[in-house]
């Protein structure tokens, strides 16, 4: 049995959609466990057995827990090969690996200073210009995304929707957030608008009661 546990809107939405997709492909089912995050769920003691860190998302297969976002989309590949989240040939595979860590561990990274400075410095003066500056970091590595997908026909790596297309879904979708407009990244808002329409995509998106619009027009 596989069970996810995500939080709405997080990036647990990456490893929820690639379910979905398997889902759509195989058959195969899996059991969500949604928390709250909003309340702090993901600091309860027994979801703390699980995940230690307080995040998510976590994996859980036949009780056995995984965590890391990297680490539980290389694992729905390989177990689910067929599906094709990840390119099957070594060279593309490790570049498109190259890309996740990166989308993983610097542009969501760039998104958490904006979201949460005070998890990485104190005082309100300090907060504004971490927001500010990670604001327009954030905006530049979109960019750096729109032309990868400038290509993407209609996905990432084909005719496949993939984990790339889920977390860059996941990335614009927050930039709204950050007071960024999609419509001013035409390219990458047009790619994810077809990764949204996708039926195992929208499945995951109806379950977390989410919306691609997060932006709001001064």
């Amino acid at each position: 049995m596989i069970e996810l546990y995500y939080g709405p809107g997080a990036c647990s939405f990456v490893p929820h959609a690639a379910l979905e997709t398997i889902k759509a492909a195989t058959g195969e089912d899996f059991v969500p466990r949604m928390l709250k995050l909003h309340k702090g769920e993901q600091r309860a003691p027994e979801y703390l057995a699980l995940n230690p860190n307080g995040q998510v998302p976590t994996l859980v297969v036949d009780g056995k827990p995984l965590t890391q976002i990297v680490a539980i989309c290389d694992y729905l590949d390989r177990r689910y090969p067929q599906v094709g989240l990840l390119p099957a040939e070594s060279w593309a595979r490790a570049q498109a690996m190259s890309q996740l860590a990166w989308m993983n561990n610097t542009v969501h990274t760039t998104f958490t200073h904006f979201f949460k400075p005070e998890n990485f410095a104190e005082g309100e003066a300090v907060h504004a210009e971490l927001k500010r500056f990670a604001a327009a970091l954030y905006r530049t590595q979109l960019e750096r995304i729109q032309g990868w997908v400038s290509s993407a026909d209609p996905y990432w790596f084909g005719r496949r929707p993939a984990i790339h297309d889920f977390y860059a879904l996941t990335l614009l979708r927050w930039s709204g957030f950050a007071g960024i407009d999609p419509d001013s990244l035409p390219v990458y808002k047009a790619y994810v608008d077809r990764v949204a329409a996708h039926p195992a995509v929208a499945a995951a998106m109806a379950r977390e009661g989410i919306k691609l619009a997060t932006f709001r027009k001064a």
